[in-house]
């Protein structure tokens, strides 16, 4: 095997448009380890920063990748092009409790305060 064959140049595409990389890495990574590298890499000044790797989803060629899958597992035959670089998109779910703590704030807010005499 070549080294081209042997590692994936890979940028991870962010909800907002923007990228973390690209870079470099070994098709027996897996995807658990991409989405490390993504938590570690995550822009200071981005909200929605995921704190867990429970907490983000890659998904590439329309499909959600599994976190005990590699990446050479999951590469399809459009990413065996040479010298290219593989785009992964980047969902970030919210944990439930800061739903829950928002939509209870959203109720709280809305009652009505009026008092009649």
């Amino acid at each position: 095997m070549s080294g081209v064959q042997d590692s994936l140049e890979i940028k991870f595409r962010l909800i907002d448009g923007s990228d973390i990389g690209p870079k470099s890495f070994p098709a027996a990574a897996t995807v658990s380890t991409l989405k490390e590298s993504i938590i570690s890499q995550w822009p200071k000044d981005k909200e929605n920063a995921p704190r867990t790797v429970k907490d983000v989803k890659l998904i590439s060629a329309g499909k959600i990748l599994e976190n005990n899958k590699t990446v050479g597992e999951c590469r399809s035959a459009l990413c065996d092009a040479a010298g290219g670089i593989t785009t992964m998109h980047v969902i970030v779910s919210q944990p439930p409790q800061e739903k829950e703590k928002k939509a209870t704030n959203k109720l709280k807010q809305n009652k009505c305060a009026c008092v009649i005499l």
